[in-house]
């Protein structure tokens, strides 16, 4: 009775499974008699390839399973998987031509070979087209291609000078109407972007006020002789008081214990800029905005135009006995001291080697000012540094032409590290003068793991 049952439900089962097939025979039957009308001949042998395959899916699906055959699962799975692959390997029929389509070329482009994976070569009298080798620049035409990217744009080295010509006109208007009795010279501009050296962007500037001394009423005293014991700054002395007594010179008002105060003139300066002068008007009549940095040493003004931002440092200036002092005292108590520059020296001096053999020692420095403004760790390192190692060199290596640009950048670099390594770069116009004492020691080393990884490889400071 139990087996009965059993087989009446198999039965049912099979029965309603049989005509649910049937049905969907019929429908496909009915498909495939109307395929060749709608579809076409090659339509229809598409769908009757997919018809058959879900056919023989559903087929193997319902059929019994003999229970004693292992295989038979595994077997029923292969043959599922080779009907659907059947399926995706029929080719689709050809796309209906359309009008536009007529008026292009009946020759497609030839596709490309591909490469027999078994290492069959091609045939003997197809042609080859060789790749080209990529170019690898030298050292000589990447320096070269980069101080083309140097350039100042057009529009800052044109408005730049004129903006800071402007502010020292009205500047120097207003210290005449202050300190009428205070013998300052007329204001001119200094800097880089003046001498041609500037790079990358004009964004600073300074101005030179003049300060004008009676040579027979101040001496200079050598930084050396000072408790300092530093060559590179000047005091200024007020001689003969017995027969000049205070009073005589109108800069007797800025002496400190006899010695001219860089510091008592600065603070006078700075007082001036940030408290007495309208600035918000002569920005408006300028078109421009004008900000006093309040809390910097330095006397500094900010301009923000519409097309630039610029920084303009005044710098009193004081030059007696072939000298250049800067009243920019070190830090510390001592405060009658000046710095002396070398920087017109040094501008006239690379500018006329370069003009006695055509060399390209402008264009070296040029390059390793760029160097230096884009890494942040070489900052202090571009300028004067730079420029007398290149007149170091320009004693010793005598080919500075345009062709030798690499070899001397190279060089340059090399004793850059050197002098890093020691802790000593003297000055090329006075030997006593060494031009790394105001660095510390960690941005000594900074400096010179940087320049000693470019050694080997000097196009990394070009990125």
């Amino acid at each position: 009775m139990a087996a009965f049952w059993q087989q009446r439900g198999r039965r049912q089962e099979n029965g309603g499974l049989g005509s649910v097939i049937d049905g969907l025979g019929s429908v496909f039957d009915v498909l495939l008699a109307n395929a060749r009308l709608v579809l076409g001949v090659s339509g229809a042998a598409v769908l009757a390839i997919a018809t058959l395959a879900v056919k023989r899916l559903i087929d193997r699906a319902t059929s019994p399973r003999d229970e004693g055959d292992p295989k038979a699962e595994q077997k029923s799975l292969e043959e599922s998987w080779q009907d659907l692959a059947l399926i995706k390997t029929t080719p689709k029929p050809p796309k209906k031509q359309r009008r536009e389509d007529l008026s292009e070329p009946l020759l497609s482009p030839a596709q490309p070979l591909v490469p027999d994976p078994r290492g069959c070569t091609a045939p003997l009298g197809d042609p080859q087209v060789k790749p080209s080798p990529l170019r690898c620049l030298t050292l000589q035409e990447k320096l070269l291609s980069h101080s083309s990217q140097l350039a100042v744009p057009e529009i800052q080295a044109s408005l730049v000078p004129q903006l800071a010509r402007s502010i020292c006109t009205q500047l120097q208007n207003f210290l005449r109407s202050k300190f009428p009795e205070l013998p300052f010279s007329r204001l001119f501009l200094s800097g880089a972007l003046l001498d041609g050296l500037e790079v990358l962007a004009a964004d600073h500037i300074h101005l030179m006020l003049p300060v004008v001394l009676d040579t027979g009423l101040w001496s200079l005293i050598s930084g050396e002789d000072t408790v300092v014991r530093n060559p590179q700054y000047w005091m200024i002395k007020r001689i003969d008081l017995g027969y000049f007594p205070r009073g005589c010179s109108p800069w007797d008002r800025f002496i400190v214990g006899r010695y001219l105060s860089s510091s008592v003139i600065n603070e006078t300066l700075h007082k001036l800029l940030v408290a007495s002068i309208n600035w918000p008007a002569i920005g408006g009549l300028l078109g421009c905005a004008i900000h006093p940095v309040v809390a910097s040493r330095e006397l500094k003004l900010e301009v923000k135009h519409d097309q630039v931002e610029l920084s303009i440092t005044l710098f009193p200036v004081v030059e007696m006995e072939d000298k250049v002092l800067l009243s920019v005292p070190p830090e510390g108590l001592v405060e009658n001291l000046w710095l002396e520059s070398f920087y017109r020296a040094e501008v006239s001096r690379v500018k006329e080697l370069d003009a006695g053999d055509s060399g390209a020692r402008q264009l070296c420095l040029r390059i390793l000012k760029g160097v230096c403004r884009s890494q942040p760790s070489l900052h202090k390192l571009g300028g004067s540094p730079v420029t007398h190692v290149i007149l170091h060199l320009s004693d010793t290596a005598s080919d500075w032409a345009e062709e030798s640009l690499a070899d001397r950048f190279q060089q340059v670099l090399e004793e850059l590290v050197a002098s890093l390594e020691k802790g000593v770069l003297p000055s090329y116009f006075n030997p006593k003068i060494n031009l790394f004492s105001g660095l510390l020691e960690e941005e000594i080393d900074e400096m010179g793991f940087v320049l000693y990884r470019a050694i080997s490889e000097p196009e990394v400071l070009l990125k």
